[in-house]
């Protein structure tokens, strides 16, 4: 029963901003809603609070406000969805994939996989996705007894490495092959880190390359030393600026928010796997809403509407 409770908790709360709503701005006695009648003083004081002084919704936003409340209950239907243990289908990610043949390659080869974190701290949401993709690589190394080193520029992020490698490693019942010492810091500096990660390429020559995270101007350095030693190179990061560079470099490219979509995957929360779809289905109304408007919008300038399209937008922002 309490289940049941929490579960259905979550659609309480945006029913009750549509009654206020409802309430605030449809029905009105007179020229007067109903909290123009509602005034009360506070016990023990002087102190009056006269409803209608206040103004609960702005007018004008009313597309806003259920755009925001449908795209919350879409996001949460998700994740309850998720969460009663129903199945998702998720789009396959080609490099995703990928990862499994990169360190197999590696194994076959008897050659060592190197996974780069970025240079950003916990405080960067991909240095964050990179270290659960971390945790997936790991347990693929743990499976199949292969060689990981991890080079970090933060000592933060090196001790998050670590605890994800070694919960990696006793989860695929391998905790003896655990190494302290393959995850391991090298130093703060941009372009030292990119010369002291460029070294353990050349002289170590990984068959596999990771680069999952938050990089700057040192991820074409890093891309092209990997490309010259023959490695099979992954990437994925959120930096727009640095996506050209990794595509070029690279085999496979998680672009954007295929990244952060692919650290929901491999996480494999109900909360994340459940929002990450729920945002693809509000990505969808929000294409064919677009798309509505476009044709209404043609329709009006032919003078064929009897809807006045651009009642459904504020348009008294000064």
């Amino acid at each position: 029963m309490n289940q049941i409770s929490r579960n259905n908790n979550f659609i309480i709360f945006p029913i009750l901003l549509v009654i206020f709503y409802f309430i605030d701005n449809i029905i009105y006695f007179g020229n007067k809603n109903i909290f123009d009648f509602i005034n009360f003083g506070i016990p023990f004081t002087n102190i009056k609070i006269n409803f209608s002084s206040i103004d609960i919704f702005v007018s004008g936003n009313e597309l806003t406000f259920f755009s925001i409340v449908m795209a919350c209950l879409t996001i949460e239907f998700f994740i309850q969805k998720a969460k009663s243990g129903e199945e998702i289908y998720m789009r396959p990610i080609a490099a995703m994939k990928a990862m499994e043949e990169a360190v197999g390659r590696a194994t076959e080869m008897g050659s060592s996989i190197l996974y780069v974190p970025g240079i950003s701290g916990l405080d960067e949401i991909d240095t964050i996705s990179g270290v659960i993709v971390l945790g997936h690589i790991a347990g693929m190394t743990a499976e199949y007894e292969a060689d990981l080193h991890v080079p970090c520029c933060v000592p933060i992020v090196m001790e998050a490495a670590k605890e994800s490698c070694k919960e990696a490693y006793l989860k695929k019942g391998r905790p003896d092959l655990y190494n302290e010492n393959m995850v391991h810091y090298v130093t703060d500096d941009q372009f030292a880190y990119a010369a002291g990660v460029n070294g353990i390429m050349l002289r170590e020559k990984p068959a596999a390359v990771f680069f999952q995270g938050k990089f700057y101007a040192e991820s074409l350095l890093l891309a092209e030393t990997g490309s010259s030693i023959g490695a099979i190179q992954i990437a994925g990061t959120g930096s727009s600026s640095q996506i050209p560079f990794f595509v070029t470099a690279c085999d496979y490219v998680l672009i954007g928010e295929e990244f952060y979509a692919a650290s929901a995957y491999l996480s494999g929360s109900p909360e994340m796997i459940g929002s990450i779809k729920g945002q693809d289905y509000v990505k969808l109304l929000c294409i064919i809403f677009i798309g509505i408007v476009v044709a209404l919008s043609i329709i009006d300038y032919f003078g064929l509407s009897l809807i006045n399209i651009s009642n459904l937008f504020r348009t008294n922002i000064q």
